[in-house]
C-alpha cells in the first residue's frame, strides 16, 4: 500500500482543498483494475496523473500510484500499483479519487466549477437578498441555480444576461431578473 511519509502527512490538504474527479464503482476484470464514474469534464487529465488520493466512504485516505487509465463507455478504467487482484481492487469500491484545488484545469473567463457557486449569496441589482445557492440543476438551455431563501426557493437561470456579477471568491452573485422570474 502506498502510504504518505511523515513529511507528506504534515502537508496533507484539508477536505475543502480536495475536489473529487472520479468515484470508483467496482473492480473491472480480473487484473486489479477498477471502473469509475467520471466527476470531471476533463477525463484526459488522468493520462497526466501519476499519484492520486483515494478517499474511502469512512474518510480513510490512501495515496495511490496510477499505472494506467483508459476511457470505457463513458467511464474510466484505472489501474493502481499494488492492486493486482479483484479482491484487492474491491477495497477501493466507492472511494472518491480527489485532487487538490490548485491542480484544477483553469477555466475560461465567465466559466465556473459548480462547487465554486454553491453557497454563494444571491442578491438582486437593487440590493434584495434572495438566499444562497444550495444546488445547481443541469437540464434545459441553461443550468439553474437553486436558491434557498427565507421560506422560499428560487430557480435562477445561470445566464450572463441575468447573473450580472459572479464573484465566486467572495461567494456573491448579483442578478438582474427579468420581470416575473422571482414570482415563479
Amino acid at each position: 500500500m502506498n502510504e504518505l511519509n511523515d513529511s507528506e502527512v504534515q502537508s496533507r490538504p484539508t477536505a475543502e482543498e480536495l475536489i473529487a474527479i472520479a468515484r470508483i464503482a467496482r473492480p473491472q476484470g480480473v487484473r486489479g483494475e477498477v471502473i469509475a464514474d467520471l466527476l470531471t469534464d476533463f477525463p484526459e487529465r488522468f493520462a497526466e496523473l501519476e499519484m492520486v488520493r483515494a478517499v474511502r466512504p469512512n474518510g480513510e485516505t490512501r495515496v495511490l500510484q496510477l499505472e494506467r487509465s483508459r476511457l470505457h463507455k463513458g467511464r474510466i478504467v484505472l489501474k493502481f500499483a499494488g492492486y493486482e487482484t479483484v479482491e484487492r481492487a474491491d477495497e477501493l469500491r466507492d472511494a472518491r479519487i480527489v485532487i487538490e484545488r490548485s491542480r484544477l484545469v483553469k477555466l475560461p473567463e465567465d466559466n465556473w466549477y459548480e462547487f465554486e457557486l454553491l453557497d454563494c449569496e444571491v442578491v438582486t441589482a437593487t440590493g434584495e437578498t434572495l438566499g444562497r445557492v444550495s444546488s445547481i440543476d443541469n437540464f434545459g438551455a441553461a443550468p439553474l441555480l437553486n436558491v434557498q431563501g427565507a421560506g422560499r426557493e428560487y430557480l435562477i437561470p445561470l445566464a450572463l444576461d441575468i447573473c450580472k456579477e459572479i464573484d465566486a471568491a467572495r461567494k456573491r452573485i448579483v442578478i438582474d431578473p427579468p420581470e416575473g422570474l422571482l414570482d415563479l
